[in-house]
């Protein structure tokens, strides 16, 4: 899990109030938060108190809890009752829950398509599961978004792992919607056309999108700009990172400082605010230590200049 495993600075959330059921799927805003509002995706485990406190030091609104650490009975009712003090302590707002595993989890080209997400069927009933269980622990904290990485989606729908995968896509949007949430699936290991399938094939109308702006580049899927004409209208988070293409065929391209990549954020940020994206801006940086920090307070410095002339 060394790809989430962010030093202690996530945070976690103030309960925005209570979630409605999704009336036929058609879920409510988090009304918490302004629109395109910049948060932090954050890895509570260990010390939520020192975590949760650096979201706020950082002059962030939200965050987005990545739950894996938890895992294996970790997400219990009291855990819940720790975080939802937490996060109204601190003043921030939890806008989505996600959990990839549980492992093994290798993100590359060799392994991946064999160990990420609901398409691998040695693993698809834990996941599935897993899944299950944060969709539980979200509506104890009022949080009405669940996303995760789905994997190696085929883009072939008569492939014999098209039709298992989205069984059980379908079979988790489903436990979602119970719980009156939305079910993402965040991109990546797809291309957004195959997505796009996926969307219209599971046939739930609380499945959207979790838009990784590098994620595209990283597995070498497509531009985030023209992602946006394809998806746009179905995404409902944003993980604010910047990348460069792979250029070796078995390794994912390179994370980078947000800025320094291939990423146009302007052009980006853009496309959603016309399609009426009210979600945050989550940043994702996965340097550790202070580092981590420096980083983030300069992507924050930068994001905030784009997001200004945006919504302008």
């Amino acid at each position: 899990m060394d790809r989430r495993r962010f030093l202690g600075l996530a945070g976690a959330a103030t309960v925005a109030g209570s979630v409605p059921a999704l009336a036929d799927g058609a879920g409510e805003e988090t009304p918490a938060i302004k629109p395109m509002a910049l948060g932090l995706i954050i890895n509570p485990f260990g010390d939520p108190e020192k975590i949760i406190g650096r979201v706020r030091e950082l002059g962030l609104s939200n965050c987005f809890l990545s739950l894996d650490g938890y895992l294996g009975g970790g997400l219990t009712p009291q855990l819940a009752s720790q975080f939802k003090d937490l996060l109204a302590k601190n003043g921030i707002v939890a806008t989505t829950v996600e959990v990839v595993g549980p492992p093994p989890l290798v993100w590359d080209f060799r392994q991946g398509p064999s160990t990420i997400g609901l398409v691998p069927g040695k693993t698809r009933a834990a996941r599935t599961d897993a899944l299950r269980q944060a969709s539980d622990f979200a509506k104890l904290l009022g949080v009405n978004q669940v996303q995760t990485h789905c994997g190696f989606i085929p883009e072939d729908p008569a492939d014999p792992q098209y039709e298992p995968a989205v069984e059980a896509i379908r079979a988790v949007a489903q436990h979602c919607q119970a719980n009156g949430q939305y079910f993402l699936m965040e991109t990546g290991q797809e291309t957004p056309t195959t997505m796009s399938r996926a969307i219209q094939d599971v046939a739930m109308p609380n499945l959207a999108v979790g838009l990784d702006t590098a994620n595209l580049i990283l597995y070498g899927k497509a531009n985030p700009v023209d992602a946006a004409d394809i998806i746009g209208p179905h995404v409902r988070s944003v993980h604010a990172k910047d990348g460069r293409w792979p250029t070796d065929p078995y390794k994912l391209g390179e994370e980078v400082l947000i800025g320094k990549g291939l990423v146009d954020f302007r052009t980006v940020f853009a496309k959603l605010h016309r399609l009426g994206y009210a979600g945050a801006i989550t940043i994702e940086r996965e340097t550790s230590g202070p580092q981590q920090i420096e980083d983030v307070r300069n992507e924050k410095a930068y994001l905030e200049v784009i997001l200004r002339e945006v919504m302008s």
